[in-house]
């Protein structure tokens, strides 16, 4: 997956925007306000931010080492960086950045998530 695969896979969810909020390196996508991803599109290897259900980050870590790690400069229980530049399948990168963004939503008020689900 190419920086701008990622990028456009990630604005391709209900109401996400990009965002930079820390510097304008670190490209921040939100749905509703709440990061679902970030990531630095200009650095290689290419990793990103995602979160993850707890039992799911160990699992990916062990079936994935070195390749999934613990989140970098996140909470660790909820967060993964993936690398990806190509050794993971991208298909299982995008089901990641799908399940990060379907966490998040899942966190987010009853109107608010009502509010997603209208044209």
């Amino acid at each position: 997956m190419t920086p701008q695969e990622l990028r456009t896979f990630c604005l391709s969810f209900n109401a996400t925007v990009e965002d930079f909020p820390f510097s304008p390196e670190f490209s921040v996508f939100k749905v509703l306000g709440k990061l679902f991803a970030l990531t630095r599109l200009d650095v290689r290897p290419l990793t990103v931010n995602l979160k993850c259900d707890p039992d799911d980050a160990v699992r990916l870590r062990g079936e994935h080492e070195g390749l999934i790690i613990p989140g970098y400069h996140m909470n660790k229980r909820h967060w993964n960086t993936v690398t990806v530049d190509g050794e993971l399948p991208d298909q299982l990168v995008r089901e990641l950045i799908e399940d990060s963004y379907d966490l998040v939503v899942a966190g987010l008020p009853k109107a608010e998530r009502l509010r997603l689900d209208r044209p």
